[in-house]
């Protein structure tokens, strides 16, 4: 990690706590109207960095979190606190590497993958790193960001870590800035 990776790595906690005080980068969007979505979460699939096919009928009846990730990033940090939800289980995390935000992830999976493991013993799934916003987005994002697919919610991640709640129904429940740590009690 450079110097300035390091000390970007290092105000993390100010700036989330910064955040915190001030109101400044967070916005949550909710689904206020529980609209059920046109389109069943459960009907999605996705590729594991590994290759393998997941398809999303197996978290039927549990809390989800969508992010998406990169390892370059001010919000990087994320990555021990998206952990520890996941090892608590108190949802499942599933990660999203993509290079769309500032060429933040220039790694290829592998890469992306070790990062991960050595520098935060990341465990929850991470996907094949892809597109999540624009034209050429992965299927996932399609849904979570098209509200003729998801019901209500039209926006894309606007940086990275990024973060779509789905609830226990397969409900697009609320959109997380990248402000919003992961451990925050509107999330759990």
């Amino acid at each position: 990690m450079t110097l300035l990776k390091k000390l970007i790595a290092s105000t993390y906690p100010l700036r989330m706590k910064m955040s915190k005080i001030t109101s400044m980068g967070i916005n949550i969007t909710e689904n206020k109207n529980k609209v059920t979505p046109p389109e069943s979460f459960y009907s999605l699939k996705a590729t594991l960095n590994n290759g393998e096919e997941i398809s999303f009928e197996k978290f039927r009846e549990k809390k989800v979190l969508i992010v998406n990730l990169a390892s370059q990033c001010g919000y990087t940090p994320q990555y021990a606190e998206l952990e520890k939800l996941h090892k608590e289980n108190r949802m499942i995390v599933l990660g999203f590497p993509s290079n769309n935000f500032g060429r933040q992830e220039p790694g290829n999976d592998d890469e992306i993958a070790e990062f991960c493991k050595l520098n935060f013993g990341v465990t929850f799934p991470l996907f094949k790193k892809d597109d999540v916003k624009g034209n050429n987005k992965q299927p996932v994002y399609h849904w979570l960001t098209d509200k003729n697919k998801n019901g209500w919610n039209n926006l894309e991640p606007q940086w990275n870590f990024f973060k779509y709640l789905i609830d226990e129904k397969g409900n697009l429940s609320k959109v997380f800035s990248s402000s919003v740590t992961p451990l925050d009690k509107r999330i759990v």
